[in-house]
């Protein structure tokens, strides 16, 4: 007996006094009653009490009171003393309930929690006095006594408690955001608080009245207005409340569960372990747990796996789902969780677990430790069921990590499953794992849980008295499964045999039926329900093999409508007659509205078996039926904007009644054959029947609205290899060539536009379509059934591009790339000192960043079974990766004394070789983590690459010495002399797959091909590069040989004939680092300085005709003259050239002289001279009619020259170098005026005068512009600070009141000549470094001269037509002010502007926020409008060379990229592109 608190005051008697309510006392137990009033327990110093053992006297508990009262005398507030005493009274309760255990965990919680927000007792004092009143009124004896009966009520009461606990924690969040709402907080507060206390008085009443009552339970919630839509989530993986254990069963395990669930020790487990066979009720367990943790107010979440649900993947969304439930339980972690998606949006469609769990799961949970009420418990359910091995590779090894092992101390996860080899792997041994298995609960308790049941299901029926019952038990042996199945077939649910005669079939089965008892059950059932007919027996075959074929489990009501569609007759029946009688085998069958499934996995497997199902055995699935359905299905069902999305400007993620829209216009029977009908085509043989049904997908427009569908469905992953499955049925088949090539060329669609289309459904018509090649078969097949999009009206693509994809996620440059050998992998280094691993067909990262290194990545490789991954570093060290789990193996291999540049695995992967700066290569053995012999010495300069050849025996190196050497692998001796030819350093080797050549790259600019033998040159070098070759290797046949260079293209060369088959291959904004063909020798893998890993298309990548004529490599620099008719350029290719500026032509040959890069060019003031600065450190004049240079070059600096101007009146020159100075020159005699102007602390990239000759401004990579004064060469004020780049060019206008800087952030910005201060908003539209900026002499033109070897000419007064009326910071606007129309063009002809400009506008208010928004092109492609609405989606190899809103013409002129926008529909209007023909 537990001691009594207190006599039974009313509940009620609470609500109107602020008193405590009226005591009786017990004269025996008075002394008790005091000392515990007075004297609280201290829970932290209390010793637990045992849940099972003796009950403690009253005096026994007095006496453990004694000993903590002396801790805790500064708790002063009467109110929270039985919270104190709470947890060490309720643990040395003997016979509790799991369900009232569960609920009393929760309380302790909670208690501990309100206890430890004591400070907030003047916020909430009525909540907190009437907390302090339930947990007294808990703990009389005559409320003690009745926790078992009264346990649903107790949970109620647990879940109001922890839901007022989180208020108080939450309260001073709440108040804020009630405060942002415009809301009374002490109306508010009140009416929470209010809530809380009526829903606990009437519950405390029914319990203390020990009535059953139906009390809702209104819990007042305050969830902050946060978006995590978007956010992957498996629906249909929570519990099912019908999966329960039977009330009394499993008790025993159902108590230890719950105890170490609720368990408050900060050393428990983290994990539990419930492994068992099939049919030992493993899920029912886990299912009662999740039940009972939600019902009693705990923080929690379970996720099912199901075999019939593999095809949904749910492995890739677990941990993302569980944070989503995490987050509708609990504030604090919603708010953490939101804050991360918010930083990184690109998380919440992740698949990789591994980001999931880091950032969904132990990121928020850092965050809110300490914030919650009790433990948080998640259910992972049926584990095994995942599918292959594959499926759950990355959560097993999450499980069994280190950082499981360390989770917080309030984190719980319960796994359930069979012991499978891998999950026993994985989970057996490790220490903070608790393994429990059913398999070895004894058979005493088993009996008793499954006697139980049976008499549940069974004992009200008169012919089932306790010996059957007894039987039925015996002959369960454990198997809960077989229990459910045999009461399932006893029941009186179908004519013809009495219970009696039922019982019998069951418990003595005829004798040779063989197979274990399961088998037997199922062959029973079956023999009642499908009669042994040939006909009937057909059916049933049909039916099962259409739903065990399903990829997904689908209601009866779309397997029906699939099998409408099935080609023959005879199989159009209704699937009724067969499925009614079959409930105790599927699920779906009695409740239509539920997935038709198995009850039981068993099942499937015994059907399947025809050794143990016999006669009813499902042999191998016939796909030809449901491949017609499907096809039949989309033909008939697919229709343009099948959702009635109203607008183009939102993303999928914004339609808010999306879900509802999905629900209403496509069924499930339309959403399963657009998900897997290629899936059925590819396992049927070919059909030319099937092929007119394939012809009319594909060969329609219905082929785009098959996509729309995946879009809206978030599913567009699959539709690559749909498609790519259906080529290869079509493959080689008469009369299937046309529709092959709109399949082939569908593949190439989905791969460059995939991003847009799961993005937004409608710009699968308006920004795919019309950017779609025009001499590609789809694009002619389906632009003429569409208006009304934009036209490409100069520079557009005729091929598919040869880019693919832009790995985004380095934040620093990317130094080298590999393929894993299966070509699904790229492992990239950085010198952000990551590396990092990305899928190669969607471009997404793999797992997080792998960390370690302490210097930049300069090398990466696979091992041959892909399995690890080797990396190189400036830090010294080689590591080595798990490839899956993505962490070090092992310690680093350490022994080289300077960076390392190259690394990779031997043929076997037992070694790894490595070079380094200390002018060695090294030689490592994998498994031991040491150095084999010694290093390998002979160079004389840096080791910049190095190779095994293919059958390990040999390895080539190349170095900085100029030199290539070969290796004997084994002895570690040089083979032969110094390959010796190149004039640079060898940046880069390797060897032919045959290993009879060896390839090599140069700072020479040349690729060079070796005899591996004889080590003698092979032919000429190969050339056409323009800047240092920093990566080559062969194609895996040997036939090709690719080239990537700083002059940021890749190149493909014939390795026979030495000449250029393909390339140069552009779109990186950086030099090219490393460079890798695909397994397969069809795609190409690039790493660059722009920080990006790109994906190139070999197949489409031939070169169609010349260059294009101008600078052959960066331009720097341009000008214009006097006049504005011409203009000037000077370029990395160490010319200078003059142009036509009304339509950029070039005039006469270009200027030479400079022996290195020019970097600065200008006209003088009367156009008849030309100035040019350069790397060769000189500044020259050159004649601007004949192209001569005029005298001597001017000298004195000591770096390169980055920029150079002329006064106003032609007499002095001003020059900035990379010596950080600039200089003052006399533009006749050629010699220095004064000292150099000293300030900048970095290089000064760009100097001009202003229009009164009096001041200098110049630009510099320390992010800076300064003005400085002429005449006594000092700075003017405070430099001018904004950009967040090197700023490399600088201007005054015209009428010197505004100064232009251009920088590397790819912004041109424009400030107060007089006050210094930056005017409007950063000009954007280049997606390169802008190099420089040049205003016209009229002051109405800039030109800007960036990385895309083009200059592009903007118009200088109209750039603020981008921006509403009110465009600069300082003028105040009119509020409300409505937004006016501004033409929106992104050509070089007016007329081409987007027509009703004002849909882009509409609804909108003008204020600051809007004005920073101009319609421009962004980062990642989209050309959005104010408040981020889509316009149009630009290709990325289209982005460089897009004509800007700014720009008024290109040079060359066939150079850029124009739209015409005047007859395009958008917004509200853009389901009119396409309009069905009747």
């Amino acid at each position: 007996m537990v001691r009594k608190l207190l006599k039974k005051p009313l509940f009620g008697a609470a609500k109107s006094s602020s008193q405590s309510p009226p005591v009786e006392t017990d004269p025996d137990r008075e002394s008790v009653v005091t000392k515990v009033d007075t004297a609280p327990l201290a829970l932290d110093v209390t010793v637990p009490v045992p849940l099972m053992g003796p009950t403690p006297t009253a005096a026994d508990l007095v006496a453990m009171a004694n000993t903590a009262v002396t801790d805790i005398q500064n708790l002063n507030n009467p109110y929270l003393q039985p919270l104190e005493v709470f947890h060490s009274i309720v643990t040395a309760i003997e016979d509790v309930h799991p369900y009232a255990q569960t609920a009393l965990g929760i309380l302790t919680a909670a208690s501990q929690l309100i206890i430890t927000q004591a400070n907030l007792y003047n916020a909430t004092p009525a909540l907190l006095q009437k907390l302090g009143f339930v947990y007294k009124l808990l703990l009389e004896e005559d409320m003690m006594k009745n926790i078992n009966r009264m346990r649903d009520t107790l949970a109620k009461i647990a879940r109001v408690v922890s839901a007022a606990a989180q208020f108080i924690m939450n309260y001073t969040e709440m108040k804020s955001f009630w405060r942002r709402l415009g809301k009374d907080i002490t109306s508010e507060t009140q009416s929470a608080v209010d809530g809380y206390i009526n829903t606990l008085d009437d519950l405390m009443q029914q319990y203390r009245d020990c009535e059953i009552r139906d009390i809702q339970v209104n819990i007042p919630r305050v969830l902050e207005d946060v978006n995590l839509e978007g956010m992957a989530y498996a629906a249909g993986a929570g519990f099912n409340i019908t999966k329960k254990c039977l009330d009394g069963t499993r008790t025993e395990i159902l108590q230890r569960i719950i105890h170490w669930a609720t368990d408050l020790d900060v050393n428990a487990p983290r994990i539990l372990w419930l492994r068992g066979q099939s049919g030992r009720g493993k899920s029912a367990i886990a299912h009662t747990v999740a039940s009972w943790i939600k019902d009693a107010g705990g923080f929690g979440s379970c996720f099912c796996f199901a075999r019939d649900r593999q095809a949904e993947r749910r492995e890739q969304k677990i941990f993302a789902t569980i944070a989503r439930d995490l987050a509708d339980r609990d504030l604090a972690f919603r708010r953490a969780l939101v804050d991360v998606v918010t930083r990184n949006y690109d998380l919440k469609a992740t698949s990789d677990v591994m980001q999931q769990w880091q950032h969904f799961i132990l990121g928020p949970l850092s965050k809110v430790d300490g914030l919650m009420v009790g433990n948080v418990v998640v259910v992972i359910d049926a584990l095994d069921e995942s599918g292959p091995e594959t499926s759950r590779r990355h959560i097993l090894s999450l499980l069994s990590s280190t950082e499981a092992a360390h989770l917080p101390a309030n984190m719980r996860i319960l796994l359930t499953s069979r012991p499978l080899p891998d999950i026993e792997r994985a989970l057996g041994a490790r220490s903070h794992v608790k393994v429990t298995s059913l398999d070895n609960v004894s058979a005493e308790s088993m009996e008793h849980d499954i006697r139980l049941y049976v008499s549940k299901e069974l004992g009200h029926l008169p012919e089932i008295e306790d010996n059957e019952i007894q039987v039925m038990v015996h002959k369960s042996d454990g198997l809960f499964e077989w229990a459910r199945l045999a009461c399932d077939f006893v029941k009186p649910n179908r004519p013809g045999r009495t219970v009696r005669e039922r019982f019998h079939e069951v418990a003595f089965p005829p004798s040779g039926g063989g197979g274990t008892l399961l088998d037997v059950m199922y062959r029973t059932i079956l023999e009642d329900a499908i009669p042994n007919d040939k006909a009937t027996l057909a059916r049933f075959h049909s039916v099962m093999q259409q739903i065990m074929s399903a990829f997904e489990p689908l209601r009866m009501d779309a397997l029906n409508k699939m099998r409408a569609h099935f080609p023959y007759e005879e199989d159009r029946f209704d699937m009724v007659v067969i499925l009614e009688f079959m409930s105790p085998l599927l699920g779906g069958i009695a409740d239509r509205t539920s997935l038709v499934r198995p009850l039981h996995t068993s099942f499937y497997d015994f059907l399947t078996d025809p050794e143990r199902s016999g006669i009813y055995f499902v042999g191998a699935s016939d796909m030809h039926s449901l491949t017609f359905a499907s096809l039949q299905i989309l033909c008939e069902g697919l229709q343009f904007n099948i959702c009635g999305l109203e607008s183009s400007y939102l993303s999928n993620s914004e339609v808010l009644d999306l879900p509802e829209k999905i629900d209403k216009n496509i069924s499930p029977h339309l959403s399963y054959s657009c998900r897997f009908w290629a899936q059925h085509l590819h396992k049927t043989t070919f059909d030319s029947a099937l092929v007119t049904w394939v012809k009319a997908l594909v060969q329609s427009e219905k082929v785009l609205f098959w996509l729309e569908v995946l879009s809206l469905l978030d599913a567009l992953g699959g539709a690559t290899d749909a498609l790519a499955s259906t080529a290869v049925w079509l493959l080689d088949q008469i009369g299937c060539e046309d529709v092959l090539a709109i399949v082939q060329d569908g593949i190439k669609f989905i791969q460059n536009f995939g991003s847009v289309i799961s993005c937004s459904a409608p710009h699968l018509y308006i920004s795919a379509l019309p950017f779609s090649p025009l001499n590609t078969a789809l694009s002619r097949l389906m632009m003429p059934k569409f208006t009304g999009l934009v036209v490409v009206s100069g520079g557009g693509l005729t091929e598919w591009p040869v880019i693919q994809l832009a790995l985004q996620g380095h934040t620093a440059t990317v130094c080298v790339v590999a393929m894993s050998p299966d070509g699904k992998r790229i492992a990239s280094g950085s010198n952000d000192k990551t590396v990092r691993i990305w899928d190669a067909e969607s471009g997404g990262q793999i797992g997080g960043p792998l960390q370690g290194h302490a210097g930049g990545v300069q090398s990466v490789g696979f091992s041959p079974d892909g399995k690890k991954i080797v990396s190189g570093s400036h830090d010294k060290t080689v590591r080595i990766w798990d490839a899956e789990k993505g962490v070090q193996i092992g310690e680093p291999l350490q022994g080289h004394a300077a960076w390392i540049w190259s690394v990779g695995f031997s043929p076997d992967g037992k070694r790894v070789v490595s070079g380094s700066d200390d002018n060695t290569v090294r030689i490592w053995d994998v498994e031991r983590g040491v150095q084999v012999g010694g290093p390998l010495q002979g160079h004389d300069g840096w080791v910049q690459s190095v190779r095994f050849s293919p059958d390990g025996k040999r390895i080539v190196s190349g170095s900085n010495d100029k030199t290539l050497r070969i290796w004997d692998a084994e002895r570690g001796v040089q083979i032969g002399k110094p390959l010796q030819g190149h004039s640079g350093w060898v940046q880069s080797v390797g060897f032919s797959p045959d290993g009879k050549r060896i390839v090599s790259g140069s700072h020479d600019k040349t690729v060079r091909i070796w005899n591996a033998e004889r080590g003698v040159q092979l032919g000429g070098p190969y050339q056409g590069h323009t800047n240092w070759v920093q990566s080559v290797g062969f194609s895996p046949d040997g036939k090709r040989i690719i080239s990537g260079s700083w002059d940021e293209t890749v190149r493909i060369w014939d390795a026979e004939r030495g000449v250029q088959i393909s390339g140069p291959f552009q779109g990186q904004t950086g030099g090219v680092q490393s460079v890798e063909f695909s397994p397969d020798g069809k795609r190409i893998v690039t790493g660059s300085n722009d920080n990006t890993v790109r994906i190139w298309d070999v197949e489409s990548c031939v070169q169609i005709g010349g260059p294009l004529q101008g600078h052959t490599d960066q331009v720097k620099s341009a000008g214009f003259s006097p006049n504005a008719k011409m203009i000037v350029s000077g370029s990395w290719d160490k010319t200078v050239r003059i142009w036509d500026a009304g339509n950029g032509v070039q005039i006469g040959g270009p200027l030479q002289g400079h022996t290195s890069r020019v970097q600065s060019v200008g006209f003088s003031p009367d156009g008849k001279r030309i100035i040019s600065a350069s790397h060769d450190r000189t500044v020259r004049i050159w004649n601007a009619e004949s192209g001569v240079q005029i005298g001597d070059p001017l000298q004195g600096h000591t770096g390169w020259i980055l920029s150079v101007g002329f006064s106003p009146d032609g007499k002095m020159i001003v020059s900035g170098s990379c010596d950080k100075s600039v200089r003052i020159w006399d533009a006749e005699s050629g010699m220095q005026i004064g000292e150099p102007l000293h300030g900048h602390a970095g290089w000064v990239w760009s100097v001009g005068f202003s229009p009164d000759g009096k001041r200098i401004i110049s630009g510099s990579d320390d992010m800076t512009v300064r003005i400085w004064d002429v005449k006594s060469g000092v700075q003017i004020g405070d430099p001018l600070q904004g950009h967040a780049g090197w700023v490399q060019s600088v201007r005054f206008s015209a009428a010197g009141n505004r100064i232009f800087s251009g920088s590397s952030d790819e912004t041109v910005r424009v400030w107060d000549a007089e006050s210094f201060r930056q005017i409007g908003i950063p000009i954007q539209g280049h997606t390169g470094d802008i190099y420089s900026v040049t205003i016209s002499p009229d002051g109405t033109k800039i030109a800007l001269a960036s990385a895309a070897s083009a200059v592009r000419v903007l118009d200088a007064q109209n750039f603020g037509i981008l921006l509403p009326v009110h465009n600069l910071k300082n003028v105040p606007v009119p509020s409300p002010a409505v937004i006016q129309p501004y033409p929106v063009c992104f050509s070089s002809v007016p007329s081409h502007a987007l027509s009703d400009v004002l849909q882009l506008l509409d609804g909108l208010q003008e204020d600051d926020s809007v004005r920073d928004e101009p319609v421009r092109l962004h980062p990642d492609g989209w050309i959005r409008g104010p408040r981020g609405r889509l316009l149009l989606w630009i290709p990325p190899i289209l982005w460089r060379r897009l004509y800007s809103i700014w720009t008024i013409a290109m040079i060359p002129g066939d150079h850029c990229i124009e739209l015409d926008l005047s007859q395009i529909v958008h917004g509200n209007k853009w389901h009119q592109c396409f309009q069905p023909v009747a």
